[in-house]
């Protein structure tokens, strides 16, 4: 009756010891006597104490911060590049199973990844093209993660770091740039300009009320400011009957 008892309560101890559980966002891996047994959980599960041995896997996604890099670009300009990498397990069995540590693993290819690419373009591609960088990254590291059961979510860079003589030489360029700019929209707006004074200039050439109409307009716009200028507008052949008096009086002393 005593070895009942004993037994039994080894069986309950056993039973007890064999008892897990795993919550929402975790799932086992159980190894039986060194060979994988199968997944448990997220909940209450047992294992045979002793036999069975098990990894818990955290299946949430995890967000990794890329430390600096010192690369050079397609162009041969040294900067620095941090990014920031999102992944998530699939498929437990794999992550534990395939790989040793994944979450090494994945940090390292990741870190290699963003080096190789970013010597693959040229400055202006690296700041311009920051998206299809980071859709190109996460490409590469997934098909090379995917047999580890990892899944790589999205990938970042966060910022890019340029040597200080290079931010000199681009805050040059651009500002020759929009000099060009500006001498490009003045030169167009002073041929505007020219083209419509020309039509206006036709137009009172053949309406000379027109122009009369514009002459008292404009004293009236001087005389807005209510300033003591007084302009005085005389027509242009009087100061052309005016030249030609003084030369015929001219002439005629000196013969």
């Amino acid at each position: 009756m005593t070895t009942l008892f004993v037994l039994l309560g080894i069986g309950l101890i056993l039973l007890f010891m064999g008892l897990c559980i795993a919550q929402e966002y975790e799932r086992a891996i159980v190894f039986r006597l060194g060979r994988y047994a199968g997944r448990r959980g997220p909940g209450l599960y047992w294992i045979i104490p002793f036999i069975e041995r098990r990894t818990t896997v955290d299946i949430r996604t995890k967000t990794v911060d890329l430390e600096q890099q010192e690369t050079i670009t397609k162009d041969s300009v040294t900067i620095k590049v941090n990014a920031v990498l999102w992944f998530r397990v699939v498929n437990p069995e794999d992550a534990i199973i395939k790989v040793a540590n994944f979450n090494q693993a994945v940090y390292q290819l990741s870190v290699t990844a963003l080096r190789n690419i970013i010597g693959q373009h040229q400055l202006d591609e690296v700041l311009k093209e920051r998206q299809q960088i980071n859709a190109t990254l996460q490409q590469l590291v997934d098909a090379a993660t995917e047999t580890w059961g990892v899944k790589i979510e999205m990938v970042e860079i966060k910022d890019v770091e340029i040597p200080e003589s290079m931010q000199r030489a681009m805050a040059r360029e651009a500002e020759a740039i929009r000099e060009k700019r500006a001498r490009i929209i003045k030169a167009e707006a002073e041929l505007e300009a020219s083209l419509k004074l020309t039509q206006g200039a036709k137009q009172m050439e053949s309406s000379p009320m027109a122009l009369e109409l514009r002459r008292m307009q404009m004293l009236s716009e001087i005389g807005i400011d209510n300033n003591t200028t007084t302009v005085v507008l005389i027509p242009s052949e009087f100061t052309n009957l005016a030249r030609g008096f003084a030369q015929a009086q001219g002439a005629a002393s000196g013969s």
